[in-house]
Formats: C-alpha cells, sequence, structure tokens
C-alpha cells in the first residue's frame, strides 16, 4: 500500500495554524511563506513518551519549533508508562502516549483508552506496522538482534535462532534487559509464535545460563563493547548510533541477525496514540501526524537510525532491508497481553 504524501513541514505550520483558528487569507499566516513564523497560540497538550529521552527530545523541540505547539512531556518505561495509563483511565492528564513497542499500544487499544485516528493518519503505514482499527499508528521499526564481541566470535560462529543461545554453549556470555519493554514484546512475541510452554521453557533456560542482567539495551551494548560481556540481546540501533559517533571500524561489538521467522528476530514498532479524552485536541492531532511525516520520519532515520513505516521514506544506510526480517506469521496486534509475559518473567526469575 502506497500512503499519501505527508506534510512538509511548512504545511503542516500552515495546518497547525488553522487549526488555532488562524484567519484564511491573512499574510501573515500565508502557508507558502517560507518566513511565517509558528503562531504563539499555537496550543499545547502532554505527552507520556515511553521513549528515552535523549532519543525523542530533539524531535520534540524540533516539532515545537516548527509549529510553536508546547509539549509537557513525562518520561518513563513504556511498560511502566502503559500501567499507569491503564490505572488513570479517562481522568489521564496524557493527551498522547507514545510507545517503544507495540505490546503496550495493543493493551491499551484493548481497553479502550484510544481515541480513533483519521484515516489519512491511520492509514499512512502499512497493515502488519499499524494497529488494525485505526486506535494507534505505527512511527517505526526496530529489530531484535544478538550484538556480539567482535574479539571473541566471528559471526559465522553464532547461533542462528535464540534456541542457540540457551542449550549451554553460551552460559556466562549473555546479557540481558528483562524490564526493558523491548525484550518483554520479544518475549510476547515468542508467545504467540510457539505458545506459552515453549516460551517459559526458553526463559527458564535463559535463566539457568548464568546471565548478566541490565536495565537496558544501551547498557549492554556498552558492556559487549567493553568486552566485559561476550553477547547480548538488544534492538539494532543502538549499534548504529555509536558506530556514528565513534566510527564503525572502532567498534568492538558486531551485530548478528537471526533468521528470519525466528522469535528472535521480530521486527517491532514504535507507535503513538491519541488518548480518548482528547480527540478533539489538534495540537495532540498534529504531533501524531508529525510523527508520521517527512520530516519525522527523516528524523528518526538520520538520528536515531530506525527504519521508517511511511513508504518512500529510505531506510538508514548500512541496515539489511526491512523486508528481509519480517517474520510473516507475527501479527503486532497480538502482542498486547504483556501482564501474561511480566507474570511469566517473574515466575522464572527474571524480574
Amino acid at each position: 500500500m502506497r500512503a499519501r504524501r505527508l506534510l512538509a513541514p511548512a504545511a503542516l505550520t500552515a495546518v497547525i495554524a488553522l487549526m488555532a483558528g488562524c484567519a484564511s487569507g491573512d499574510p501573515s499566516t500565508d502557508p507558502a511563506d517560507p518566513t511565517t513564523a509558528p503562531p504563539a497560540d499555537a496550543g499545547s497538550f502532554t505527552l507520556y513518551s515511553g521513549r528515552n529521552e535523549a532519543l525523542v527530545q530533539p524531535l520534540i523541540n524540533q516539532f515545537t519549533a516548527e509549529t510553536g505547539i508546547a509539549v509537557e512531556v513525562r518520561y518513563g518505561n513504556t511498560a511502566e508508562l502503559g500501567a499507569l495509563l491503564l490505572e488513570e483511565g479517562e481522568a489521564t492528564p496524557a493527551d498522547v502516549f507514545l510507545s517503544q513497542d507495540a505490546g503496550a499500544l495493543g493493551a491499551l487499544s484493548a481497553a479502550d483508552l484510544f481515541a480513533p485516528l483519521p484515516d489519512d493518519i491511520a492509514g499512512a503505514v502499512p497493515q502488519g506496522f499499524t494497529s488494525t482499527d485505526g486506535s494507534w499508528v505505527g512511527v517505526t521499526g526496530r529489530a531484535r538482534v544478538v550484538v556480539y564481541d567482535g574479539e571473541q566470535y566471528d559471526e559465522a560462529e553464532l547461533p542462528n535462532t535464540i534456541d542457540g543461545y540457551v542449550d549451554g554453549s553460551f552460559d556466562g556470555t549473555i546479557g540481558v534487559a528483562p524490564t526493558n519493554a523491548s525484550f518483554q514484546s520479544a518475549v510476547t512475541a515468542h508467545r504467540v509464535l510457539e505458545g506459552d510452554d515453549a516460551a517459559e521453557q526458553w526463559l527458564t533456560q535463559l535463566q539457568a545460563a548464568d546471565i548478566e542482567i541490565f536495565d537496558s539495551n544501551g547498557a549492554i551494548l556498552t558492556a559487549v563493547n567493553e568486552g566485559a560481556v561476550d553477547t547480548g540481546l538488544i534492538n539494532h540501533y543502538y549499534w548504529y548510533r555509536q558506530a556514528a559517533e565513534v566510527g564503525a571500524e572502532n567498534m568492538r561489538a558486531q551485530l548478528k541477525y537471526l533468521e528470519a521467522g525466528d522469535p528472535g528476530s521480530i521486527v517491532n514498532v514504535t507507535g503513538a496514540g491519541i488518548m480518548a479524552g482528547s480527540a478533539d485536541n489538534a495540537a495532540a492531532l498534529a504531533f501524531v501526524e508529525y510523527l508520521i511525516s517527512e520530516a519525522g520520519q527523516d528524523y528518526f532515520v538520520e538520528q536515531v537510525f530506525e527504519y521508517p513505516l511511511v513508504p518512500g521514506i529510505a531506510e538508514p544506510e548500512g541496515v539489511p532491508p526491512l523486508e528481509s526480517l519480517l517474520n510473516p506469521e507475527l501479527d503486532l496486534s497480538d502482542l498486547d497481553d504483556l501482564s501474561t509475559t511480566q507474570e511469566m518473567l517473574a515466575r522464572v526469575g527474571l524480574i
């Protein structure tokens, strides 16, 4: 499916101006005028962000600079913010939820906490990377990978499936972040693809593999890059961001992409939804539209190295084509049962 061409920043600014009730025909609000300043009363909204502040605050600053819309941000762990939104319900002060993974979005959608998105936003991203009911929209794709110490292993020595890392051969070498939303979504995907018993057996084997526990993907990458841990389970873009900073030739850590279809190789999405009580908040709507605009998608490609989900936007340089990583048997909308995953992780002693 090909999407419509999304709004360029100048055009988006014009939309915001119209939403704010600016009079049409006023030369000072002419969207064709590149010197037009964002309106001072463009509005504001509150964002709950499960994405790390270092990753998305520059984008939020860019959005505010281009539109004049003020954004109050509450940062936190995606799973924790998702649970908070479920607890707050319709009384939440949040207008928009930006999630690190599809699972938390699915859980909120199942609780009817999102307002329906306009068709042009909900339909901007191909099926398989967004909600099936228009309740939230996918923003970027992130592949699960194995990061390994290039001074300890050649890539060909490493297993192509996650089962190969828990058969005893890698005991004492693996770093994981069980409280991270991406790890929990990967486990949920494992449950969806192979069943709860298989997923719990894998987790039990992982727990018994003398693993090293971290609180984030970035910490795992750092540990592997410094030779403190031999392997780890992370999202792909952490490596590309660091390689862009220090040079790929200076990276001790390397990436192993598992075979497509393996439960450990899922491509999950970040995404955003507007809370049910904020359906009429034009500023909130403008932000969600900005995330899937050319400007928003380019930011995530060029600064974060995540896969764009809107057709026509080039992928980050050096990453495998997204199509080569996809598991056609996995529907991301089925990753909404995080609570069972978290209970499973607690049962095996990982959280």
